[in-house]
């Protein structure tokens, strides 16, 4: 993120009102945008299905179908995309641009072959025909691709670029459907609908890989030398994996409670739930956007300071320590109330101008989906502190509180399906509340003797890390040195340097 607040500073640099509204709106783009176009391109699967006069049955599917290969895949990239940080920001450090496409194709190949099994199976056992199961999967591997890229291409400033390609894909998306439904009339109309998502999101991934292509070298190392990183920082994998669970688990859980509908086989919908959740779920757009353009903006040049001068005189490290205490301090509370105000205003607009919305909300919704405004709005701010413990290598803290909260999200959701509906919604609640709670305290507690923590934690003597994973990554590294000797390898990088 931190090449994302490089550019969002010289924005917010320039004078005047405009200048002010423009660097926001540019942010709001970059921290956002593929998640609002995202949206826009299911509603526009739902207007093509309107104009086509589709079975109510029929819409219903296909929005199960494309949301459970979302959450599948979301789930699946979850479990790599700390680790596959961790190591695009280490190459670059280290000034080996060589080694990042590698780890991009061997991520992808270990996260389709892994988790294609796992929702493979689901599939052939889920009650869809061949053609929809073979739909769903051919979805779930292009998302697997399009999420990865999207990890890869922090590094990358073309932002413009980015979104236009998104942009693009939702226009591609509805031409394709528009052709197949209504004029060339190949399939029936959940094929139609499915093939038109992925051939949008295809497009996605073709753009987005070609401006990999452009911006980082050839590969130079095995596809496998990533996974060296999972046995050097074994945290990020339960971190990546926390999150996703507890973000989403507690919608696959309500789809088996007494408030769900079963569409089709193993596929089932609570709509007063699903509904209420997508809708309080856009309240913490605003944190996404601040924690870029105020936190990351103004915290990480005190932050690159601090550590800049860690080899000079005690005096400065302790001057530059307290401004970057005194930044954080601010710009999270900054943060924080504005979250605050933008919950409460989701809420109390939300139950005004949501019942006019032709989404049938009823006042059991409008209570789900104040509860859920409220419990967006604590993961949104314990996520922010959650990141900023990865920030200072407190990876033990940060898995610590992701696993709370995953664990009370998803606890907490299964006891209230059993307690009425004027309960759902507070298992996830509770989980956000213990989240920036715990993750508060264990990052105060780390704060307070930053310099010592960070200092003391370091070995005395550097000691090679082994395990299961970095003996696969060096057989396969000594495997490519045989294959490419011309080739300078990681290996040969570390010798030289």
């Amino acid at each position: 993120m931190a090449g994302i607040g490089f550019e969002l500073k010289r924005a917010f640099q320039k004078k005047g009102l405009f200048a002010l509204i423009k660097a926001y709106g540019y942010s709001a783009m970059v921290c956002t945008g593929p998640m609002i176009l995202g949206i826009l391109l299911l509603l526009g699967i739902k207007f093509l299905g309107i104009l086509a006069d589709t079975a109510d049955g029929d819409m219903r599917l296909v929005n199960s179908m494309v949301t459970y290969t979302l959450l599948a895949s979301l789930l699946t990239t979850n479990v790599l995309s700390m680790v596959t940080t961790r190591y695009i920001a280490d190459q670059l450090y280290m000034k080996r641009p060589g080694s990042i496409m590698p780890s991009f194709y061997g991520s992808i190949s270990v996260m389709l072959v892994v988790g294609g099994a796992v929702y493979g199976t689901f599939l052939i056992f889920s009650g869809l025909d061949l053609r929809k199961g073979i739909a769903c999967f051919v979805f779930y591997g292009i998302l697997i691709v399009v999420w990865t890229e999207i990890n890869y291409l922090t590094a990358v400033k073309n932002y413009r670029g980015i979104l236009l390609a998104f942009l693009g894909a939702v226009i591609i998306t509805f031409v394709t459907g528009y052709l197949l439904i209504f004029v060339l009339k190949w399939f029936d109309i959940i094929i139609s609908m499915m093939i038109a998502v992925c051939v949008g999101y295809g497009a996605v991934s073709i753009i987005y890989y070609a401006i990999l292509l452009g911006y980082f070298p050839k590969g130079d190392c095995s596809s496998l030398y990533f996974l060296k990183w999972i046995d050097q920082y074994r945290e990020l994998v339960p971190i990546g994996t926390n999150i996703g669970i507890g973000l989403y688990s507690h919608l696959i859980i309500m789809w088996a409670s007494p408030a769900s509908v079963q569409v089709k086989g193993l596929f089932y919908e609570a709509p007063m739930y699903d509904i209420s959740a997508l809708m309080a779920f856009l309240s913490i757009l605003i944190t996404t956007v601040n924690f870029v353009t105020s936190v990351e903006v103004e915290f990480y040049p005190k932050y690159r300071d601090f550590f800049s001068l860690l080899d000079g005189a005690l005096v400065d490290i302790e001057q530059a320590q307290k401004e970057m205490k005194q930044t954080l301090i601010r710009e999270l509370t900054y943060t924080f109330i504005k979250q605050f105000f933008s919950s409460m205003l989701f809420i109390i607009v939300g139950s005004i101008l949501i019942p006019m919305l032709p989404l049938g909300f009823s006042d059991e919704m409008l209570g789900i989906f104040r509860i859920m405004c409220c419990g967006y709005a604590f993961y949104a701010m314990g996520n922010s502190l959650m990141l900023i413990q990865l920030y200072f290598a407190d990876n033990r803290g940060a898995m610590i509180s992701t696993g709370a909260f995953m664990l009370i999200s998803t606890l907490g959701t299964v006891l209230t399906t059993f307690m009425g509906v004027k309960w759902y919604g507070f298992g996830f609640l509770a989980g956000g509340i213990v989240f920036t709670m715990l993750t508060f305290i264990l990052l105060r507690n780390f704060m307070k003797e930053v310099l010592e923590n960070i200092l003391m934690r370091q070995p005395l003597k550097e000691s090679e890390v082994r395990g299961p994973m970095k003996s696969i990554a060096e057989k396969y590294e000594r495997k490519y040195q045989e294959k490419y000797p011309r080739r300078r390898t990681v290996k040969q990088e570390e010798e030289i340097n």
